[in-house]
């Protein structure tokens, strides 16, 4: 089931921040983003050449591990098992921000035909699986990092601390986990010492290349598991009523429960999709066919008339606003079809063809910077 919750719920004050004076200009950043930007292609198709699942991601995390290392960040890993997390402090003493990024894949057979698709298998409840970003994960790590490489460029223009979250298991807790990886990581200690002020964070979606949606308040959903085991009593297909037919009654549990939330929740209070998305050979149960207002800093990095209200809420989840919980938090989407694709026909999130644009991997290196940035010069 999936219930609406405030994945955005602060205005940051960046107005303020932007209209005082910048200690780091755009343009600036524009040519950092520019230099770092052959390396952030590489790093993306290197992670989507290689996919992990849900706290499995042990070779996506050291390759980000030892690039943090590589800019002198503090680094800590085995954060919630596989989390990364690498600490930038200012040549001068200030506030502090953290920008997130997700890093598993999921249990989904790749069908982009790209030249670097991946062909890796892992292990999912039991069943060995094909393994593919079919979220735009990959694009996401190497965004982050990509940032990171900027931000410490400038470290002595840059007055506070940044944390950079590289959380696994976004996707929800593998089987047999209690915790999920933003809960874990929390758990373990991920916005402690130092205690950002603020995160931000990001995520790949259908939409015109170059474009930013955002959403006060509350953005996307969260996402419970929900397993119903049906026994019945196995016979001869000739005699079926000297046993009892369990797909007889798994097709009425599937009847029921697609009207289930029509008749018991208001829709206008609590927009809820149940669904039921594998019935004994589906491996993943939150794959279907198928977040916050930042004030002017989205458009300093997007350019005018490509930041958009999203509206109505999705009901797709994500677990960044367990960190919200915990501090304020902004979360946004950059829209990222392909090249002559309708955002609106494009492959979505999670399906085998899904295939974010690369052309948008300069834009989220600029928005992580910039958020950053802004937020730190806020006095």
């Amino acid at each position: 089931m999936r219930r609406l919750s405030a994945v955005s719920t602060l205005a940051l004050l960046l107005a303020a921040g932007a209209a005082r004076a910048q200690a780091v200009d755009a343009a600036s950043v524009d040519a950092a983003v520019q230099r770092v930007l052959p390396e952030v292609v590489t790093w993306r198709r290197d992670f989507h050449q290689h996919p992990e699942l849900g706290f499995a991601e042990t070779r996506s995390a050291g390759v980000i591990a030892e690039h943090l290392r590589s800019l002198g960040l503090e680094v800590r890993t085995g954060v919630g098992k596989t989390g990364v997390i690498g600490i930038l402090r200012g040549a001068r003493p200030g506030r502090t921000v953290a920008l997130r990024a997700d890093m598993d894949a999921l249990p989904v057979k790749e069908a982009t035909g790209l030249p670097f698709a991946s062909t890796a298998i892992g292990n999912y409840m039991g069943n060995t699986v094909p393994v593919a970003h079919a979220c735009g994960h990959d694009m996401h790590m190497a965004m982050l990092m990509g940032a990171a490489e900027v931000l410490a460029g400038m470290k002595d223009r840059i007055a506070g601390t940044v944390v950079f979250v590289f959380q696994p298991a976004e996707e929800g807790a593998p089987p047999g986990e209690p915790k999920g990886g933003a809960a874990l990581m929390i758990a373990e200690g991920a916005l402690n010492d130092p205690k950002p002020e603020a995160i931000f964070g990001l995520h790949v979606v259908p939409g015109r290349p170059g474009s930013v949606f955002y959403r006060p308040e509350g953005f996307m959903a969260a996402s419970d598991r929900v397993d119903i085991s049906l026994k019945g009593k196995q016979t001869h297909g000739a005699w079926p009523w000297r046993g009892v037919d369990v797909i007889a009654v798994a097709g009425q549990v599937v009847e029921t429960v697609n009207t289930l939330t029509a008749r018991t929740v208001d829709p206008t209070t609590t927009p809820t999709v149940f669904t039921i998305a594998t019935i004994n050979a589906g491996v993943r149960y939150n794959i279907i066919p198928d977040s916050a207002w930042l004030a002017p800093v989205l458009t300093e990095a997007a350019g005018e008339g490509n930041v958009n209200p999203a509206t109505p809420p999705t009901t797709v989840a994500e677990d960044f606003s367990y960190f919200q919980q915990v501090i304020p938090g902004v979360f946004y989407h950059l829209g990222a079809s392909p090249d002559g694709v309708d955002p609106a026909t494009s492959a979505p999130n999670h399906s085998p063809e899904f295939s974010p644009n690369e052309k948008v991997l300069p834009l989220g290196v600029k928005t992580h910077v910039l958020t950053a940035l802004r937020f730190l010069e806020q006095s």
